[in-house]
């Protein structure tokens, strides 16, 4: 017979169940018993809740810039779908900075930032040819945001 292996077992909540962890710590903290804390982690989980806001800022800035871009460039298939991705994006975004307004700076500064990647995922999906694409951002970052600016034939260089 064969010895069964076993994951060592984890040696905190924090590592067994998260979610259990979370609701032991606010239990703690909204009873006033700090001594008993686990401040380490809690420290841990408070500054990732940060990063994972702008992680989220970033993943949806390029798939807004990626569908503008395809609105743009691909004006034959402009439709529904791409239009509620688009109206999408922007609400959620707007979402994330109603919910922490000092995110407001960093959601403008990516539409730059992720412009490029956004026109490599752009050329992959509609088969335009990437140098077809400007080298700088043809959206200002009020109108990325803007949820009722569609760029229109009439806009392409």
């Amino acid at each position: 017979m064969g010895k069964i292996e076993t994951k060592p077992r984890p040696n905190s909540l924090h590592e067994s169940d998260l979610y259990e962890w979370t609701r032991e710590q606010a239990r703690l903290l909204s009873e006033h018993r700090w001594n008993e804390l686990d401040l380490d982690n809690l420290v841990d989980e408070v500054e990732g809740v940060g990063g994972s806001e702008k992680r989220e800022i970033r993943a949806r800035m390029l798939v807004l810039l990626i569908h503008l871009l395809k609105w743009k460039f691909q004006p034959g298939f402009r439709g529904p779908s791409c239009r509620r991705t688009v109206s999408d994006q922007r609400r959620q975004l707007a979402d994330i900075v109603e919910a922490s307004p000092s995110l407001a700076n960093y959601l403008k500064s990516q539409v730059k930032e992720r412009y490029l990647g956004s026109t490599v995922d752009a050329a992959e999906q509609t088969g335009v040819a990437i140098g077809l694409f400007p080298e700088e951002c043809p959206f200002t970052p009020e109108q990325v945001l803007d949820l009722d600016y569609f760029p229109e034939d009439r806009d392409i260089e």
